[in-house]
């Protein structure tokens, strides 16, 4: 976990790949942990440590979490996600090139419970929801292609689902269509950037997160 950044009422961290955010039916230990027990520590907190999950990545993905240490942060964050007030700018490395540089994708999304996966519709279907996103390409290898993702709904698997449905499954993305996995179980998606104003100070606030150490990524952020 690496603090990105910190301040009374809320923090940003940096999450790896295969750390859950929230408890699940795996019982591992979770990133809300880790940032509850640095508080603990840093601060010297007696008896427990308050922090309120706002959103989740999906356990595969790298990149930024942000957490609120306080309860009048935690109701006013959660209403500016569900307002669309927190500006979320993702990263993914692609195995295929999609055919326009730049587009905005509309589909329908069916969340399967079971399989836990999402399935992507040119039209509305019994129990789906719109979701739209926009990309653009902003680099390219021989094999692999660096997209930039600014979503405009937030659906389960919206990126992932979206971009399979293009012919563009991310790299190491098993599920939605990828040749072969990354070594470290891993999928190339990262949560780069947040924006928002401050919950409480109401001063602006930007962070962006470190690359994953990995050399596809590192020669990708040089083109």
């Amino acid at each position: 976990m690496q603090v990105i950044y910190e301040d009374n009422h809320i923090i940003i961290v940096s999450k790896r790949s295969g750390e859950i955010v929230q408890g699940d039916k795996t019982g591992d230990r979770t990133l809300a942990d880790d940032v509850k027990q640095y508080i603990k520590e840093k601060y010297a907190k007696p008896g427990n440590v308050f922090l309120g999950v706002v959103h989740r990545l999906d356990r595969p993905v790298w990149g930024l979490v942000v957490f609120s240490k306080t309860s009048k942060a935690l109701s006013r964050l959660n209403d500016m996600f569900r307002t669309g007030d927190v500006h979320k700018t993702y990263w993914a490395i692609t195995q295929n090139c999609p055919a326009e540089p730049e587009a905005v994708l509309t589909d329908w999304i069916n969340r399967n419970e079971k399989q836990n996966k999402s399935y992507a519709y040119d039209h509305e279907v019994p129990g789906s929801k719109k979701a739209m996103l926009h990309y653009k390409v902003i680099g390219r290898s021989d094999n692999y292609t660096l997209v930039e993702v600014n979503l405009m709904t937030g659906r389960h698997h919206q990126i992932r689902c979206q971009l399979a449905n293009i012919g563009c499954p991310i790299k190491g993305d098993l599920k939605y269509g990828a040749r072969r996995s990354n070594p470290d179980g891993s999928i190339s998606l990262l949560a780069r950037k947040i924006e928002f104003v401050h919950p409480v100070s109401k001063e602006k606030i930007y962070a962006e997160a470190p690359l994953p150490d990995d050399r596809l990524w590192r020669e990708m952020r040089m083109l």
